[in-house]
């Protein structure tokens, strides 16, 4: 760059000699001596070139030194994109300062910067505007919110925010929240992406509250103590490709007994939990909302030994819920008068199991399908019922089965079994099998007799989880029977 600069430097010195020489070297002979005034005038033309000259050089000079680190005088954002960078505002990106106030100014600044129309009826789109943390890692005194609630279409990534010792420990290091708002929801389309979050064990790291189509995307959230993730009323917030936990660790920490607080708490509906690894926390998962959606979760949280929960969906009689390839690490699954609740294609690994709790007796259109159990032939049942609070009285459409278990104990509401005798009744007993206790709602049987004789027989009996059948007369016969706890009509 040097060289280019010092040939353009020659080239425009060449050119204005030529020039000074072509405006006096025809007038003025060789041989003629110039006359004061002009020589005057010709040695002032002189000097101005070579302080243009001079002037080239410094500017080389000062490119060509290594700049070292400083803040923009100034908060920079660019013409094109709006990007605030943070640092511009004053943000001390090696967390040594404290950061709060200069990220609070570029969130002011973004909100207030140019609007292009609307979202959601009452949400202002500030057009894909980014807060842009620059690789920085922030010390942070109290929550980030922005001035009010009313936009959507913002992005805040890219770096690492951490809790002060004096941050409030009820609060949230990003707390989406507003006292009021003209629209029926606070914010749309708020996306945090590539963040780091360390709430050093003082409150939480996310909080979005009646908020709609929110995405957390490629997060690292440790150290929390309520809840990593607390999403409230509002809908549709999505959290992918995430790690949660409470203390930094992979499992088997001496530790693991005092693991508390929440990771992904939903008090909401219609969100999606996809492809997210939470490994130490009391609860994972907790679901206190409609129609949400969990797949490739990985909870290895707490064991479930030591009182941990992989998933607990605390909705009673409305749990509409689907959990799908999911992996179940040590830690189980928890269901409060499960209605509407899917869980397939799942890994259930070191005697983790499923438990339909009754609250008021309901257990209503439940599958528990194609998952995989492996224990360690301690005698654990893959599904267990805790009937503590009342049995279950409302049963319908529960359908448990095809279930591959090694290890642990099965329990379904389908059941299939045959038996030989010689004589007149066969009772097949399934209460080792079957999940819910004296229900049989189906029963399907085949009766194959030899000899030469042809017994009438019958279904006699189903209590107690055992059928009963009778022939007229004593015969050599086989028995097949199929019974069906979850079939209504």
């Amino acid at each position: 760059m040097a060289r280019k600069t010092l040939g353009l430097l020659s080239l425009m010195t060449g050119l204005a000699s030529l020039i000074i020489m072509h405006a006096y070297g025809e007038s003025v002979p060789v041989t003629t001596p110039f006359s004061s005034g002009r020589a005057d005038h010709f040695h002032e033309k002189v000097r101005q070139m070579q302080e243009f000259k001079a002037s080239f050089s410094r500017r080389d000079l000062a490119a060509a030194a290594t700049p070292g680190y400083a803040p923009a005088p100034s908060p920079q954002v660019t013409s094109g994109p709006r990007v605030y960078g943070v640092i511009s505002y004053g943000a001390d990106p090696t967390g040594k300062s404290d950061s709060t106030e200069a990220i609070l100014k570029a969130l002011s600044d973004a909100f207030n910067g140019p609007r292009e129309g609307s979202l959601m009826e009452g949400i202002s789109n500030l057009g894909g505007a980014e807060i842009h943390l620059e690789g920085g890692n922030y010390l942070i005194s109290k929550p980030l919110r922005l001035p009010d609630a009313g936009v959507g279409n913002l992005m805040i990534h890219g770096g690492t925010l951490r809790a002060s010792d004096d941050f409030p420990t009820d609060g949230y290091l990003i707390d989406l929240s507003a006292s009021k708002s003209s629209s029926s929801y606070n914010y749309e389309y708020i996306t945090l992406e590539d963040l780091m979050f360390d709430s050093n064990y003082r409150g939480g790291a996310i909080s979005v509250i009646n908020s709609l189509r929110t995405s957390i995307d490629n997060c690292y959230i440790a150290r929390f103590t309520s809840n990593g993730i607390l999403v409230q009323s509002g809908h549709e917030t999505y959290i992918r490709n995430s790690f949660l936990g409470q203390h930094i660790t992979a499992g088997g920490d001496p530790g693991e007994r005092n693991f508390t607080g929440t990771a992904i708490n939903l008090m909401g509906n219609d969100n999606a939990v996809t492809d997210v690894v939470i490994f130490s926390a009391a609860v994972g998962i907790m679901v206190s909302g409609q129609a949400n959606t969990f797949s490739g979760v990985h909870c290895y949280n707490k064991a479930t030994g030591f009182g941990g929960t992989g998933i607990y969906l605390k909705l009673p009689g409305n749990t509409q819920t689907r959990i799908v390839n999911s992996y179940m690490d040590y830690t189980g699954i928890v269901a409060e008068d499960p209605v509407q609740l899917h869980i397939s294609s799942s890994f259930f690994l070191g005697d983790a199991f499923i438990v339909l709790k009754s609250i008021n007796g309901v257990a209503k259109g439940v599958n528990i399908v194609d998952n995989l159990f492996s224990g360690k032939n301690n005698g654990v049942e893959i599904v267990k019922l805790d009937q503590s609070n009342g049995a279950f009285k409302q049963i319908d459409q529960v359908f448990v089965d095809r279930n591959t278990v090694q290890g642990m104990n099965t329990r379904a509401t389908v059941a299939r079994a045959s038996m030989q005798g010689n004589g007149t009744s066969w009772t097949v007993d399934f209460s080792s099998i079957l999940l819910f206790p004296n229900l049989i709602k189906h029963v399907q049987y085949s009766f194959s007799a030899s000899g030469s004789s042809f017994p009438n027989h019958a279904l006699r009996n189903v209590s107690e989880n055992r059928v009963v059948i009778e022939s007229d007369v004593a015969v050599p016969a086989s028995v097949f029977v199929t019974v069906d706890q979850g079939v209504t009509s």
